[in-house]
């Protein structure tokens, strides 16, 4: 049984070396078959054509910035993406970038939330194969310089301060909401406003404590 794997980028020799740095990785008794492609409209082709052959696709490693393919107007590895959720909801996606301007990581995680968010300039050739054998394995990863990004937006989305540091602190010790006004000098009122402002931002406003303490973890808030 094969484990399909697409791989899309402008550098042929990029896609080479991925292909290098994943074959030797262990695929539980599957065989790895790669899917390459340059640019959005062949990458396009490829991904359909696995469709009408009733072939998933187990794994796409797409860079963001790709020739475009206008026609369909998909001018992008964002654009494969949300392609491949509506199409081919259980493919892992990994994107791939050179930028990381906080917006456009926030938009993309949002918009696709992809299982693997790698800015280039944090991989090697040690760290790359075993980054995607985590992501197959189940594992969500974002690398140092996508992390970082995403605290820089929320720290200036809700002008981080202190005693949103020590809430949450406070929150991960075990100390209860009521009980925070006993360790802050805030009310109660400004407190819980605070806590569903980090809340908003971080959980989209669903989740409990405990969901909120993962994800400040994840952040390096804690």
């Amino acid at each position: 049984m094969s484990y399909n794997i697409l791989i899309v980028d402008d550098h042929p020799m990029t896609v080479d070396g991925y292909i290098n740095l994943l074959t030797n990785i262990n695929y539980n008794d599957k065989r790895p078959n790669f899917l390459k492609s340059y640019n959005c409209e062949d990458a396009h082709y490829k991904i359909s054509r696995q469709l009408k052959q009733n072939l998933k696709i187990d794994l796409a490693l797409l860079d963001i910035n790709l020739p475009p393919y206008k026609e369909l107007n998909i001018e992008s590895g964002t654009d494969l993406a949300m392609l491949l959720r509506r199409k081919n909801p259980t493919c892992k996606i990994i994107l791939l970038t050179m930028h990381s301007e906080p917006l456009t990581v926030d938009k993309i995680i949002k918009e696709i939330n992809p299982e693997g968010f790698i800015a280039k300039s944090d991989i090697n050739f040690e760290l790359f194969p075993v980054i995607c054998k985590k992501i197959m394995d189940d594992e969500i990863y974002r690398s140092p310089t996508i992390i970082q990004s995403q605290r820089d937006l929320f720290k200036k989305n809700i002008n981080w301060d202190n005693h949103d540091n020590k809430i949450l602190t406070l929150i991960c010790q075990g100390v209860k909401t009521v009980n925070l006004p006993n360790y802050i000098p805030l009310s109660m009122s400004a407190i819980e406003k605070r806590k569903a402002n980090i809340k908003g931002q971080l959980l989209m406003g669903k989740g409990s404590d405990r969901d909120l303490i993962g994800k400040a973890k994840k952040l390096g808030l804690l």
